[in-house]
């Protein structure tokens, strides 16, 4: 039986996942937590084979969160599970540690072959990425702008287009301000904006806002 951990602060997703496994002869839900604080102490004092995690947990950035969790429980394995696009966040996460990326909008049969893929070793993502990525690689297609990114680049613009400061992205993120700093420069440079509104307006328009 594979233990599963809902690591999601909407309720009904907490609950719908439950509802959904609770037949199932080979997943079972075994918890259900709502921030990154939750998230650590439930896997600390529980057996948990796959984490299924929303990437914007209160106290704790979903990205920070799988970080730590890959240094601390490097045998469970993450699936991140988020509204936010897969061709922006699947590499990033994945680059991160997580094991595969799944959109909210997924059926619920590719929920359950996700989290028997990873929990066998594999990693998911969704057929049409992993197509445009292959795409992407062969020159076929112009590179997109969000594959110049780091996974941590991504994390700062994520947070300076949510309206944080440099000082609370440092507290966030555990870095020193002068390096949020050099991130935001990194960015202005990659995205060919020089100034910080023309900067949000590009993750906007990248869909990372």
């Amino acid at each position: 039986m594979i233990k599963v951990l809902v690591a999601d602060h909407h309720p009904i997703i907490r609950t719908g996942l439950k509802m959904l496994f609770e037949k199932s002869p080979d997943i079972q839900v075994v918890g259900s937590v709502t921030t990154g604080k939750e998230l650590f102490d439930f896997v600390g004092n529980h057996n948990v084979d796959v984490v299924l995690s929303e990437i914007d947990l209160p106290e704790l950035n979903g990205i920070t969160a799988l970080r730590t969790l890959k240094k601390e429980y490097s045998d469970v394995k993450v699936i991140m599970f988020s509204i936010h696009p897969e061709e922006i966040y699947a590499v990033s996460t994945i680059k991160a540690g997580a094991s595969g990326y799944l959109t909210k909008t997924v059926s619920t049969q590719t929920i359950k072959d996700a989290i028997l893929k990873v929990y066998n070793g594999g990693i998911y993502i969704s057929n049409n990425l992993a197509q445009r990525l292959a795409f992407d690689e062969r020159g076929n297609k112009p590179s997109k702008l969000y594959k110049k990114l780091s996974t941590r680049e991504v994390e700062v613009l994520k947070l300076l287009s949510s309206g944080r400061r440099n000082k609370e992205i440092a507290k966030e993120l555990d870095i020193n301000e002068k390096t949020v700093s050099t991130y935001k420069a990194r960015l202005m440079k990659k995205l060919n904006v020089t100034n910080l509104v023309d900067l949000v307006n590009q993750a906007r328009h990248l869909d990372i806002g």
